[in-house]
């Protein structure tokens, strides 16, 4: 099924011209005149020519990041209140455009259109969320007692400055979202630099804030490769890094970041473990299971792809994901059987097979999917669950970042938890018992930033997310969201 017939008018408009930069307020040409095609991953097929920044883009981005933040600017000029209804009609306006973005979303990246809607609602949702924070970024009055002297002491909540935003591909328009909307909730102005693989939502968000009234230069969008994104990590102008990917670029981050000490916010790589005691729902296990490993086509930096399952309830379980994970149809986005799309790119296509490929040379056995490619035509690849594996094989120390699970037997709960964070990632991790006690016990020894119990991305706007050890620093999300995009400013004042 081709997804032409089902694209919106307004769809066919936006993809019917090349794509430029957003600097201050306008959509201007790369100045190098460079531009590079972003591709359907289902077909392979260039869906339009984009700019491609450079770090000349990037040095005029955060030029006009800095004007539109300095005092007397008319976003300086805004107050909470302002900000807070600019937020929420974003907001209202993504719900509007909905099937529009989500259309876009699944023609760039590959993922179901389903899916896709999905992670609209999410977008136009954190919006409206961080609306509300706007005008809740409160200090605090700090006794201070000195004999003979009077105090008033208190903190101000105040903006870092110009911020820049690095997202990846996997959730382009939510991962979009993450850095533009906790940037302006604060009173800050951002460069966003979205993934290559995946410019267009962020581009039509652009335009879509620019319809808000949002003033010129407080969002810049620079669609580019890596030469942009590392222009805005040393750019002496930027104030704060925001950044979402692997842990290999985010120690590059850091270390570029360090030049100038600005502040860094990272949610980098995971490989959580999803730990299934014989007690646990099997049913409910097995579907969780399945979901953990095989949501967004496996791109997802908190899927649990590594199975760790009790050993006298093991078969069942690695049969009953097998099954699941040859239920799952996987083809074109806009076919509405459709629940696994493509992988993004061919890149991202071959690493997952070369990992599936290496543990069966290392002795694996493939209990669901195949080492090869899906189709003959796009970035396919079946769901895949693998048996046999010792915890020094690649495919299961690495992230894959496939639908890829490893399964693994256990016998005892200080064995599990032993093998569950023997891993330089602590993203995310799940626990299914029946037994409350044990779940909570279990849950609490497993070093991760986030611990389902029993269920599998079960989520929402206002719980914060964020890793331990190389998973990242910070957190996103929640209250505590706004913590990295804010200065603590403290004011003592001498009453006299």
């Amino acid at each position: 099924m081709s997804e032409s017939s089902h694209l919106l008018p307004a769809v066919s408009s936006f993809l019917s011209s090349p794509k430029q930069l957003l600097i201050d307020g306008e959509w201007v040409e790369a100045k190098d005149g460079r531009t590079f095609a972003t591709v359907n991953p289902a077909t392979e097929k260039e869906l339009v020519q984009v700019s491609r920044a450079s770090v000349v883009d990037a040095d005029r981005a955060v030029s006009a990041a800095r004007n539109a933040f300095e005092p007397g600017s008319a976003w300086s000029r805004m107050t909470p209140r302002d900000r807070s209804h600019l937020l929420w009609r974003v907001g209202d306006m993504i719900d509007e455009r909905a099937e529009e973005f989500a259309q876009l979303e699944s023609l760039d990246n590959g993922k179901s259109i389903a899916s896709a809607r999905g992670d609209v609602g999410v977008a136009a949702e954190l919006f409206r969320y961080f609306a509300g924070w706007a005008t809740k970024m409160e200090g605090t009055t700090i006794p201070m007692s000195v004999p003979g002297r009077d105090f008033h002491a208190y903190t101000r909540r105040e903006a870092i400055g110009v911020v820049a935003g690095i997202v990846p591909w996997n959730f382009p328009l939510t991962m979009a979202a993450f850095k533009v909307i906790p940037s302006i909730t604060a009173g800050n102005t951002i460069v966003l630099k979205p993934a290559e693989q995946t410019p267009l939502t962020a581009l039509r968000l652009g335009e879509l804030l620019l319809e808000a009234g949002l003033p010129a230069g407080v969002v810049n969008v620079l669609p580019g490769f890596g030469d942009a994104g590392a222009a805005l990590v040393d750019h002496s102008g930027v104030d704060k890094v925001a950044f979402t990917g692997s842990t290999e670029v985010g120690k590059k981050i850091a270390a570029g970041a360090s030049k100038n000490l600005k502040k860094v916010s990272l949610e980098l790589g995971g490989k959580a473990p999803n730990i299934i005691f014989a007690d646990a729902d099997l049913d409910a296990a097995i579907a969780g299971a399945a979901l953990a490993g095989y949501f967004n086509e496996g791109q997802c930096c908190v899927n649990g792809s590594r199975l760790y399952v009790q050993r006298e309830v093991f078969d069942q379980v690695v049969d009953g994901v097998a099954a699941a994970a040859r239920a799952i149809k996987v083809g074109d986005a806009f076919d509405p059987a459709t629940t696994m799309g493509p992988l993004v790119s061919a890149e991202q296509h071959e690493k997952v097979m070369g990992y599936v490929r290496g543990a069966l040379a290392d002795g694996a056995t493939l209990a669901a999917g195949s080492p090869d490619p899906a189709a003959d035509r796009g970035y396919f690849f079946s769901p895949t669950l693998i048996t046999d594996v010792t915890e020094q094989m690649a495919v299961q120390t690495d992230e894959i970042f496939g639908p890829v699970i490893t399964a693994v037997p256990f016998d005892s709960e200080d064995e599990v938890v032993a093998a569950a964070n023997n891993t330089v990632y602590g993203l995310a991790a799940g626990v299914w018992s029946r037994d409350l006690g044990t779940a909570h016990r279990v849950g609490s020894k497993l070093r991760a930033g986030t611990v389902w119990l029993n269920t599998w991305h079960a989520d929402d706007v206002t719980l914060p997310r964020g890793g331990y050890k190389q998973s990242g620093w910070g957190r996103e999300l929640g209250s505590f969201g706004l913590d990295d995009y804010t200065e603590l400013k403290t004011v003592i004042a001498e009453l006299r």
